[in-house]
């Protein structure tokens, strides 16, 4: 049996589901498509080769291996997108929680049942139908639980609105020791810069004390003055609008001070180096088309306790 145990983002990483590109179904139709990133590259003619996914995410692989963490993979589904795993599921704590999501993804989570058969079932839960989250707007930072969300009006006008209002309630519910904060992200079904998809593709707290945001993605001002005072000042990393949209904030720490992150993130990576971090580079570009990147495609199921 599989002992869940996630307390943080950033704690030594035991255990975790990792995609599969294996007959993703290949570049969609137009009409199939569920987030701006991907439309842009159909109709530019540059979404990913299926050999190329493969490629990346072995990349992973092997950065996982050389610091002894399990590596689960989905069950293959004929022609069906399990890249993004952290989307189907997520756990807090001891607890699985499988996600509600859009009728185009509905079919994922079949390929984590086998792993899910590994977890005891009163710690695995079905969140009911009229509530809405999914695993990328879910980060776990000790006794907080960040929640990205979009307002009633929003999540009914937007495909790219993932997350509801009702999940807040619902999460404090579940876990009443943890402080909740939900923020109110901005939506573009037709413009990578103007949408963020999930909380983590507009923030991401690091195992060192810092964390990286997009301030711009964010309706409230005052969710950023929150962030600054929870994490401190000193310990914000900025990122511009064209970094949040190649996912500069959708990193994935293996430890406090490990990270893994995509190579083209210059910038970004040589000042993680600077304040402690080791980064394992990888080449993650043509995943990243996608709409996700390599928290997007990670699914931890045991990290150590702090």
């Amino acid at each position: 049996m599989i002992d869940l145990r996630i307390n943080s983002e950033f704690s030594r990483l035991r255990k975790v589901i990792l995609g599969i590109g294996i007959d993703f179904g290949g570049c969609p139709k137009l009409s199939d498509a569920y987030d701006p990133k991907s439309k842009e590259h159909i109709m530019n003619g540059t979404f990913p080769e299926e050999n190329d996914i493969k490629t990346e995410l072995m990349n992973v692989v092997d950065v996982l291996r050389k610091y002894n963490v399990d590596v689960l993979r989905p069950k293959n589904i004929i022609n069906c997108n399990q890249i993004f795993t952290r989307d189907v599921g997520f756990v807090i704590e001891d607890q699985f929680l499988i996600a509600n999501m859009i009728q185009k993804r509905s079919q994922e989570i079949s390929g984590l049942n086998v792993i899910l058969k590994q977890i005891n079932s009163s710690q695995t839960h079905h969140i009911p139908k009229d509530i809405f989250i999914e695993g990328g707007d879910v980060i776990v930072s000790n006794g907080h639980l960040f929640i990205g969300f979009s307002n009633d009006e929003k999540f009914s006008k937007h495909e790219v609105s993932r997350t509801n209002q009702k999940a807040l309630d619902f999460l404090s519910q579940k876990f009443p020791n943890k402080k909740i904060k939900g923020f109110d992200l901005k939506k573009s079904d037709i413009n990578s810069l103007g949408n963020c998809l999930h909380l983590d593709c507009c923030f991401q707290p690091l195992g060192l004390g810092h964390v990286i945001i997009y301030p711009d993605g964010f309706e409230s001002k005052q969710d950023i003055d929150l962030i600054s005072h929870i994490f401190g000042k000193d310990n914000v990393i900025l990122i511009n609008q064209d970094e949040m949209a190649s996912m500069f904030s959708n990193i994935f720490s293996i430890s406090k001070n490990v990270i893994i992150s995509e190579k083209q993130f210059s910038r970004l990576n040589s000042l993680l180096r600077l304040k402690g971090y080791t980064v394992e580079e990888v080449c993650f570009s043509e995943i990243s088309k996608m709409g996700g990147l390599l928290r997007c495609a990670t699914l931890p199921l045991i990290r150590d306790n702090d």
